[in-house]
């Protein structure tokens, strides 16, 4: 279904600090929870917030191992589990060398401290990464931070951690949850999606890779890549991790209600729910294009395990997230340096290029379809997301009208060609 995942190497960072308060023979390094060793006295044993002597239901008698067991309950999900550490890993880490306190001590005092720790973690260089730069979890220059966080980061935190804290107390590791003791905003109505391109915008990012040289092998090859991908995030609205694990084989075909073949493109998305995205032709025609420029045969088979997005070089591997991001990336930052030796008229929707990702062509992706009058229905499934709202849960498009309401009305013009009259 998806290409696998390889475990990374683990190492202990290098990186030591103790706090005043704990014993030179208690110093904490600060690195993975996975490889984190924590002093007896730090390590939770006698913490003040224990649960009831006998009441747990975990075999666990310190806060690492209690994290850990927590942390089971994610581990088919590697993206939730590896945001679920990182904040758990954050705080407790915290807890022991910054405040010389273990994780089943800390009171709503101490968090109310954590909680403006993050928004400026400091002393930086023990804190945040070189370069604010994302390194492998055994390399002696990662860090739990990579920079400060934002105000919805530090919202998410917050709200990771009080799940957490709320699953110990179920358990009986824990007597009671600070977290809930921490005043919780009004929630404010979800706001209007921003973080998209316009459909003028749009149109310039693809002038762009149309205007791209094709005189070498590299540039021919950057090309198909660039063209290839903003076809590909653009009409079907993936996820840059669904993109990254994705393979050839799982575009299939079918007969529709009218007799006509149908292709789709088969996902494995978040929270490991597969999906599958109506490919309307003018996808299969690009995939084609794609795959005969990189050598391949016009159509990909059941079987074919080749990535959804190849490697200039070396073997046919599945490229990383960061790959697949840095790619696009590039795309919109040439778009932008593009638009900018036009004219300084131009300047204001380049800096706009300049801060787009791939999530943005998802956003993008989306408020086109709706822009174009496809129903909210198709588009919530389209994307996988799990519902509009209370109601749509007993809302369903039948898949052959999805099919056509998608590949009639959202489609990539590379010819300009303008959208079927409504």
């Amino acid at each position: 279904m998806s290409c696998s995942v390889r475990s990374e190497n683990l190492q202990s960072p290098r990186s030591i600090w103790s706090h005043p308060d704990v014993k030179t023979s208690e110093i904490v390094t600060i690195q993975p929870v996975e490889s984190l060793i924590v002093p007896t006295a730090l390590d939770g044993r006698m913490g003040t917030n224990r649960g009831e002597a006998g009441k747990s239901q975990l075999s666990a008698d310190n806060d690492l191992d209690a994290v850990r067991a927590w942390l089971t309950n994610y581990a088919d999900t590697k993206t939730t589990f590896d945001n679920y550490r990182k904040e758990a890993e954050r705080l407790l880490l915290w807890g022991v060398a910054q405040l010389g306190k273990p994780l089943s001590s800390l009171t709503h005092e101490d968090l109310l401290v954590f909680k403006t720790f993050l928004a400026d973690p400091q002393p930086a260089d023990r804190w945040i990464s070189a370069n604010g730069g994302k390194y492998p979890r055994g390399d002696a220059r990662w860090r739990p931070f990579n920079g400060p966080l934002s105000t919805a980061s530090q919202r998410q935190a917050l709200v990771i951690l009080n799940g957490m804290f709320t699953w110990l107390v179920s358990a009986g590791y824990l007597r009671g949850n600070p977290m809930a003791l921490l005043r919780q905003r009004a929630k404010r109505s979800a706001p209007r999606v921003t973080r998209y391109l316009s459909i003028s915008l749009w149109d310039e990012v693809k002038a762009f890779v149309e205007q791209l040289p094709r005189e070498t092998d590299g540039e021919r090859a950057y090309y198909a890549r660039g063209r290839w991908l903003t076809t590909l995030f653009y009409l079907q609205g993936m996820r840059i991790s669904e993109v990254a694990g994705g393979q050839m084989g799982n575009f299939f075909r079918r007969l529709g209600a009218d007799g006509r073949d149908q292709w789709w493109l088969e996902t494995l998305g978040k929270g490991d729910k597969e999906r599958i995205v109506p490919a309307s032709p003018e996808l299969i025609q690009e995939l084609k294009r794609y795959r005969e420029a990189m050598g391949l045969s016009a159509l990909p088979t059941r079987a074919d395990e080749t990535p959804l997005i190849l490697p200039f070089r070396g073997k046919a591997r599945c490229l990383s997230r960061s790959a697949v991001h840095d790619a696009i990336k590039s795309v919109f930052s040439g778009a932008a340096t593009w638009l900018r030796d036009q004219g300084p008229e131009f300047s204001d929707r380049a800096d706009e290029l300049e801060r787009a990702s791939a999530h943005w062509l998802r956003h993008t992706a989306g408020s086109h379809q709706a822009d174009g009058g496809v129903d909210l229905r198709t588009i919530r499934d389209n994307l996988g997301h799990v519902s509009l709202n209370t109601t749509s849960l007993y809302l369903h498009t039948e898949d052959d009208e999805r099919y056509r309401e998608t590949t009639e009305r959202h489609r990539m013009n590379w010819d300009g060609k303008k959208r079927p009259a409504e």
